[in-house]
């Protein structure tokens, strides 16, 4: 198919208005609301690429945008009273089917992983900037859960300053970002000491972790000393504990966190390292993380070289949206949660 053809294909996809099958919620909740709805397939502008959804990563940030909570984030335009973006999910791979006239590096047929508006759903629309072409060597499931995860992974290691020899400890190494912060940090030379539970011991170790440290069994802070990072990853130890975990130049970058209560979230400790990085020796940062195409392309280029795998914990079906969703807010998947999509003919 050349390029004209497929041009031509792009705006005979646009003049047409289907209907799609998709995960929506009206009102902020527990997964019970989230329902499977029949809506509008996504218009196709001038800068956009709508894709053919074949999977779709779920992650912590879609339970927080289904439960409205922390209240915080509401005003940062995700709606006040109720969810804006009524169709869930963000992480997405797929298949182009409609380009914008904007558009240049894409085309009808490209196979892409990246993020969308409203990937839990059978089409979705995204942007050229949020997407890059999928490696050959994984699955649409796979490629689907590395972008947010992977990408907050990679922005941690590096506000951490992580340099080749250093040693980096990784606390909740068997999580979603967790489980690409040990493989990225292995790949940038360090020396990884991962923390998890028993049951993710080996798990961890296939990764490629030097050291495991099992917190079910060990006292985590009386044996983890001296690392040049600590990576605190959706954690809720006080930062005083933390950072004794440091060398006095060490780094802790915290990513993400549970508790704080409803009105601040994690948000919470941010606000305590933001009072006391002024007056201490040791860099203390916390973080949020933007996905850029850069990145996007690192990570595709970890992907294609095999120094990062995507670990699945459980695929489900679209129709078992409010399932994943639960599953991802229960905080105990072993690395990460897709949803896999079969659109309509």
């Amino acid at each position: 198919m050349n390029a004209t053809t497929k041009k031509n294909q792009s705006a005979s996809e646009r003049s047409e208005q289907r209907m799609m099958k998709a995960a929506t919620q009206d009102r902020y909740g527990d997964a019970e609301v989230i329902q499977i709805s029949t809506v509008p397939v996504p218009n196709v502008g001038d800068e956009d690429v709508l894709l053919k959804v074949h999977a779709a990563g779920v992650h912590p940030g879609d339970w927080h945008l289904m439960t409205g909570k922390p209240y915080l984030m509401r005003l940062f335009g995700v709606g006040f009273r109720r969810p804006k973006e009524q169709t869930r999910g963000s992480d997405v791979s797929g298949t182009v089917v409609a380009v914008g006239s904007g558009v240049t590096e894409f085309a009808v047929g490209d196979e892409v992983f990246g993020v969308a508006t409203g990937s839990f759903a059978e089409y979705a629309s995204s942007k050229e900037r949020w997407l890059v072409r999928k490696p050959a060597v994984v699955s649409f499931e796979e490629a689907a859960v590395v972008t947010t995860s992977a990408v907050t992974a990679l922005q941690a290691l590096r506000k951490g300053e992580l340099k080749e020899g250093q040693r980096v400890l990784v606390i909740g190494a068997s999580g979603g970002v967790g489980s690409f912060a040990v493989q990225l940090a292995k790949s940038m030379g360090a020396t990884v000491t991962a923390v998890c539970s028993t049951r993710n011991i080996k798990r961890v170790r296939g990764l490629g972790a030097d050291d495991v440290i099992d917190y079910t069994k060990q006292n985590l802070e009386a044996i983890a000393h001296d690392f040049d990072l600590v990576l605190d990853i959706a954690g809720s130890r006080p930062v005083s504990a933390l950072r004794r975990m440091l060398a006095e130049r060490g780094a802790l970058v915290l990513v993400g966190g549970e508790g704080g209560g409803n009105l601040f979230g994690a948000v919470t400790r941010n606000f305590t390292i933001a009072a006391q990085a002024p007056f201490v020796k040791q860099r203390l940062v916390g973080m949020f993380a933007m996905v850029r195409k850069n990145d996007l392309e690192v990570l595709r280029g970890h992907v294609e070289a095999e120094t990062l795998r995507p670990l699945i914990d459980t695929v489900y079906p679209l129709e078992a949206a409010a399932d994943a969703l639960r599953h991802v807010g229960s905080n105990h998947a072993r690395g990460k949660i897709a949803l896999s999509v079969t659109p309509s003919a």
